[in-house]
């Protein structure tokens, strides 16, 4: 099945469980908004079933796509045997394969822990918790990245006794300060427990679920649940695949080393998506093949700027993020002025009952409106952010003043007012609040 480690064992299907998360939490405050319902619960059999219809027609629309393109697709395990050959294993025997390219994008693995090796029952990395035929009483979710987030907000929704574990001292620890501390209020009153700054040490695995160790500045802590998700990153899919046959470096952690341009060591080489050190993101990816095949093509091209690319975190409210964070730009030596405008002010947010900010990050620079020079970053937590980054994303991109954007009418009532509101609030030229 074509589609790589986002359309089966990431992105997608993760997705759609957080959407069946979403509408869950919809259900189980419905008489907030007054709609009479009772609600019992998840049917795992039909949570998994929507899930895999949506990966079921996701693939086979790409492949339609591949065939329709004249793009041959061949079924089973390849291995570089030099720079210009691809050996693959069929269930028909042997074929090899040859090209004046060749670019190698062969995708991610959870990563195990030596203390917590994966067994699909009761430590579980994320691809078991996606196949679930019942969900567990409890959990122990180790990693606050974007994989244990989204995880804990659809848990906690179809009511799992969630408790997260982190070794950084908030949530989300690679996005802005004050975006992990709402993320972290926000799971508070959803009743999930967060343990941040501490190192879980060790696991014991019994029949009725797991203990796992914590330490906790001097002491140890146990927590015990049900079963134990470990979402401590993903590794690159490389061990086998004959790059060494071909002399392509790998870095020591399994990664295709490569340069500004996707190109390896070897002159007809090149590698993207997560076999690369770069954001493991889907929609990152999709940028390199670009770059790739515009290089192939003979076209012109320029490095791609990772700062940005959106960032983006399904849980519930949703993250999303474009630029520096405010101590990125700090710590870059940039003198910045900063803005939060609340989504609680807006009507379309409250008739939502939802709560989140947008925050801009903006270069000091007194010759402009409100000493806000060019926008270092967006950030925001709340309702459809995964959506309204996009906007955010031309501005960074576009190196637009908070003046420009003022300047811009945004839809009334909207979510994307909170963006307008920020912006102007930055400029010096406040409407609310």
């Amino acid at each position: 099945k074509v589609g790589g480690t986002c359309l089966h064992w990431g992105c997608i299907p993760t997705k759609a469980i957080l959407q069946t998360a979403e509408v869950a939490e919809y259900a189980q405050d419905a008489a907030d908004f007054g709609v009479s319902l009772d609600y019992h619960g998840i049917e795992v059999a039909a949570l998994n079933a929507h899930k895999d219809g949506v990966v079921d027609k996701m693939w086979k629309g790409l492949q339609g796509a591949l065939k329709g393109r004249g793009v041959e697709t061949i079924i089973g395990t390849g291995q570089l045997t030099d720079a210009n050959t691809v050996e693959v294993e069929t269930d028909d025997g042997s074929r090899t394969v040859t090209g004046a390219a060749i670019v190698v994008a062969t995708g991610s693995k959870p990563r195990e822990l030596p203390f917590a090796p994966f067994d699909g029952d009761k430590i579980l990395s994320s691809d078991h918790a996606m196949y679930l035929d019942e969900l567990p009483s409890s959990a122990v979710i180790l990693g606050s990245g974007a994989v244990g987030m989204e995880f804990a907000s659809a848990w906690a929704a179809f009511g799992v006794e969630v408790t997260l574990v982190e070794l950084e001292d908030r949530l989300l620890p690679l996005e802005d300060a004050d975006a992990s501390k709402e993320i972290g209020r926000s799971y508070r009153k959803k009743g999930i427990t967060a343990m941040t700054g501490v190192k879980m040490s060790d696991v014991d695995v019994t029949d009725d679920g797991v203990t796992c160790r914590i330490e906790v500045k001097d002491d140890i802590e146990e927590v015990s649940a049900d079963v134990l998700l470990v979402a401590v990153g993903r590794g690159p899919v490389t061990e086998g695949a004959g790059l060494d046959a071909a002399g392509v470096e790998v870095d020591d952690r399994g990664f295709v080393a490569v340069d500004g341009y996707c190109r390896t060591n070897v002159d007809n080489i090149w590698a993207l998506g997560d076999v690369i050190p770069t954001l493991g993101l889907a929609h990152a990816s999709f940028q390199e093949g670009f770059l790739v095949a515009d290089q192939l093509g003979g076209l012109d091209v320029l490095p791609i700027d990772y700062r940005g690319v959106p960032r983006v975190v399904y849980c519930h409210p949703e993250v999303a993020s474009v630029g520096y964070t405010e101590a990125e730009a700090k710590d870059e030596g940039f003198e910045v002025v900063t803005e939060k405008y609340p989504f609680q002010a807006l009507g379309r947010a409250a008739m939502m009952k939802a709560t989140g900010f947008v925050k801009i990050i903006a270069e000091k620079d007194t010759a402009q409106e409100g000493d806000a020079g060019r926008v270092l970053g967006i950030h925001i937590v709340g309702p459809k952010a995964t959506d309204l980054i996009a906007e955010g994303q031309l501005i960074y991109n576009w190196e637009a003043l908070p003046t420009d954007v003022a300047a811009f009418v945004h839809a009334h009532p909207s979510l994307s007012e909170a963006i307008g509101e920020a912006h102007l609030a930055i400029a010096g030229r406040a409407l609310h609040g």
